[in-house]
């Protein structure tokens, strides 16, 4: 995502960070918070590389880098409750966000993560409270997307009407992989990744006063290549798949509401550097470096005025 934000900014007729509204899901949530907390495109992208310039080098904030495989789960179900209530009515919950509550707990820590995104933020709206934290959220809409792991409810941290959450706990929140890390408690309740849910939650958006859609999905494919050999990476692509079906039926909807969507996603290039493992930091690098360019051909491809999907 990273590696894109320099093409989809040639694209835009504002500043990145100044759009109207930023939706931001697991990986994502944390990109939509450096940007509305005054991180600039070239940061990240320093970041990215080992490197802590501007906004990031003044808030302090080091490396955030968790090993390729998270540590062994408990030996219990991630959500008992949420489980049940999937087996009594299913057709109340989500298949993935049933699913999720079958895995085990998770016992990895996003820590660092927390402190990354409440040095940018302090750093952006200052110290107004007494915890420490700023007592806004952020200056324009920000949508942070994370599941309720008990009700099994998708939750818009920052959309009227959502629970109230520090930016920084809302991210760890929309960051908490079901098995991998743990579930993060937020006023008593506890909250998962919202990709369980969807991957971009673009259903949401067509009510929300936009006209205008650019989407930055890397678990989908629409131009994947070949289907590898190795049975693993056979298995990753078939899932890609899945998810990228269920991303083309959001888009669908949203342009049957008469919102244009330019959907961004990983080609081949890009798929032969990731690997099956999109958690390994060994391969950060290569990534960011193959999405700068990969990103800048693609989009330079369509046409500004109107959206395509690639």
């Amino acid at each position: 995502m990273t590696g894109a934000l320099p093409a989809l900014q040639e694209r835009l007729p504002c500043p990145l960070a100044d759009v109207d509204l930023v939706v931001g899901t697991s990986a994502g949530s944390v990109v939509a918070a450096a940007l509305r907390c005054g991180v600039s495109i070239d940061e990240m992208i320093a970041h990215q590389r080992g490197e802590a310039i501007g906004v990031l080098a003044e808030a302090g904030v080091g490396e955030v880098a968790d090993g390729p495989w998270p540590p062994p789960p408990a030996l219990r179900v991630g959500s008992p409750r949420l489980l049940l209530t999937s087996l009594l009515t299913p057709h109340r919950v989500h298949p993935g966000v049933g699913a999720s509550a079958w895995v085990l707990r998770g016992r990895g820590s996003h820590r660092a993560l927390h402190e990354m995104v409440h040095a940018v933020h302090v750093h952006a709206y200052g110290r107004t409270t007494p915890g420490g934290s700023p007592a806004q959220w952020v200056g324009r809409r920000t949508w942070v997307v994370a599941v309720d792991y008990d009700r099994g409810r998708r939750v818009f941290f920052g959309r009227p009407g959502s629970p109230r959450a520090p930016l920084p706990d809302a991210v760890v929140a929309s960051c908490s992989i079901p098995g991998w890390y743990e579930p993060a408690v937020i006023g008593g309740r506890r909250y998962v990744d919202g990709g369980v849910r969807s991957p971009t939650s673009l259903r949401a958006l067509a009510r929300a006063g936009v006209d205008q859609v650019f989407v930055l999905a890397p678990l989908a494919s629409i131009t994947p290549g070949r289907l590898p050999r190795k049975p693993h990476e056979r298995l990753e692509r078939r899932l890609r798949a899945l998810l990228t079906m269920a991303l083309l039926r959001e888009v669908r909807a949203l342009r049957s509401a008469g919102i244009g969507v330019t959907v961004l996603t990983p080609g081949p290039d890009d798929l032969a550097v990731m690997g099956v493992n999109l958690m390994d930091p060994r391969r950060r690098r290569a990534v960011l470096e193959t999405s700068l360019t990969t990103s800048a051909d693609t989009l330079t491809g369509l046409p500004r005025d109107h959206p395509e999907v690639a």
